[in-house]
């Protein structure tokens, strides 16, 4: 049986002095401070299409990205969402803000002080993590909520 996807991803930039690369995203839907990405293009490759995200994104070229991770979770209209998580640490080019949103440099260490997207720490501990590989929500029959966080 298949089913509809939606291909999508996010990248970890870190430089030398151990800042990140966050976007404030403009979004009424996903308002908040994330990391830069989005939709992978029909026939596009994936390592391609972050490479191109990151640039519209943030104007930096971004080589040699680290897939460090996947989110997943269904839609409302049942589709898989995928996120493909990466860490890219060698870049070139100048910072620029774009339509969707201003980007900047903060330290790693600070991330949580900041006003996220929803669930982005829980992203950024599998991106980081030797242990975890895959941050996903899974329909449960729990009373209180549809879907349950599960980090594997």
């Amino acid at each position: 049986m298949s089913e509809q996807v939606i291909l999508t991803n996010m990248c970890l930039i870190r430089n030398s002095e151990n800042q990140v690369l966050v976007r404030d995203r403009r979004d009424k839907n996903w308002p908040g401070i994330t990391f830069p990405g989005g939709k992978i293009e029909h026939a596009e490759s994936f390592q391609k299409a972050v490479i191109r995200e990151v640039f519209e994104e943030s104007g930096l070229v971004i080589s040699d990205p680290d897939l460090v991770g996947t989110k997943q979770f269904q839609t409302d209209k049942d589709e898989r969402y995928i996120v493909l998580l990466y860490i890219a640490t060698q870049f070139t080019g100048t910072l620029r803000s774009s339509e969707e949103g201003e980007v900047f440099w903060i330290d790693e260490s600070e991330l949580s002080n900041y006003n996220l997207v929803p669930d982005l720490m829980d992203m950024y501990k599998v991106m980081i993590s030797e242990e975890l590989n895959e941050f996903y929500y899974a329909r449960t029959q729990n009373e209180e909520s549809d879907w349950e966080l599960q980090l594997l």
